[in-house]
């Protein structure tokens, strides 16, 4: 018997699952803003998470907080809750409710390619699966993200006057568009806004190699280097210390060609944390799942196929849950 609510509560422990208002109890997925929010009373999280949170909203961000491990299992009134890996960004996870043999699994963001930063995405059976629908469309089909970044490589080699400025959002993202330019053999520094300084640190102290990285305010000569900077800054007063700039962003959505054109970008980097429709699909039926509720983006598309394949689904609309995490 599934036991959790369409606002993701455990209703017998009165427990919320990424809560978008202040709770006594919370269990986090992971700490994108619009998962983790400052205010609860008691935190469970992984290590990572529990971390991060408390470097963007401050240590005292919750009452208390309990970390938990990958694969540990905690029993509160014979319910057990255990974490596994989404694979989104670091730390992040999926939450498995097991009550009476009844298995719900809550998906949170998830991705199931390597990207070699994140624990890797772990497939969990399930009776009840709650999935995120970000890309929940057959046009949404992700390209290789090796691939991708090939492009501002080769950029960099045609442009050598030029400064290729990424817009990359600050955690997760920026990281993850370092760590594939450090593997395509870029070694130069790499410069930074200061908003992307407090977690690009975290994660190199996590022992994730980013290489050498400075704050673009230590950057005289702009040409033929890249700067990363949140998605704002690149249309921002800014942005306009640049000469010669290549608009560059990072972005699932990019693949919508109207999307490019409407943020003024020259080279889009179709790149993602999210599962693309092929992985959503691929999931749901290798999740063994008899009922799945989608939420987080593009839910009727995706609770449509689902039907069509003899599925138990329905649309959970959560309130607060954007795309701009992407």
């Amino acid at each position: 018997m599934n036991i959790i609510d369409y606002r993701l509560n455990i209703r017998p422990l009165n427990i919320f699952i990424d809560p978008q208002f202040p709770v006594e109890k919370a269990l986090i997925t992971h700490a994108h803003a619009d998962h983790a929010r400052p205010g609860n009373g008691k935190v469970l999280a992984t290590k990572e998470t529990i971390e991060i949170m408390k470097l963007r909203y401050g240590n005292n961000c919750a009452g208390s907080f309990q970390s938990i491990k990958y694969g540990e299992k905690i029993k509160i009134n014979d319910i057990n809750i255990t974490f596994f890996p989404a694979g989104h960004i670091l730390g992040s996870a999926q939450i498995l409710i097991e009550n009476e043999g009844y298995k719900t699994l809550v998906t949170g963001d998830y991705k199931t390619i390597d990207d070699c930063i994140s624990e890797p995405f772990e497939l969990v059976k399930c009776d009840t699966l709650i999935t995120e629908a970000t890309f929940g469309l057959p046009i949404f089909q992700h390209p290789n993200a090796k691939d991708e970044i090939k492009k501002i490589l080769h950029s960099i080699n045609e442009n050598k006057d030029s400064v290729h400025l990424i817009g990359c959002y600050a955690l997760g993202k920026a990281q993850r568009i370092i760590y594939l330019l450090r593997n395509a053999g870029y070694e130069k520094t790499i410069y930074i806004h200061g908003a992307l300084e407090k977690i690009c640190d975290y994660y190199k102290n996590q022992k994730i190699s980013l290489g050498k990285l400075e704050k673009v305010s230590n950057l005289e000569n702009f040409k033929n280097n890249i700067v990363l900077a949140p998605p704002s800054a690149l249309r921002d007063k800014w942005s306009r210390k640049f000469k010669n700039i290549i608009a560059c962003q990072a972005s699932g959505w990019l693949s919508i060609k109207q999307r490019v054109k409407q943020n003024q970008i020259e080279i889009p980097l179709i790149i993602s944390d999210h599962a693309d429709w092929t992985a959503l699909t691929e999931t749901i039926i290798n999740s063994s799942a008899k009922r799945i509720w989608v939420t987080h983006g593009n839910e009727e598309g995706l609770v449509y196929w689902i039907k069509k394949k003899g599925l138990d689904a329905q649309p959970l609309s959560i309130q607060g849950r954007g795309e701009d995490r992407d």
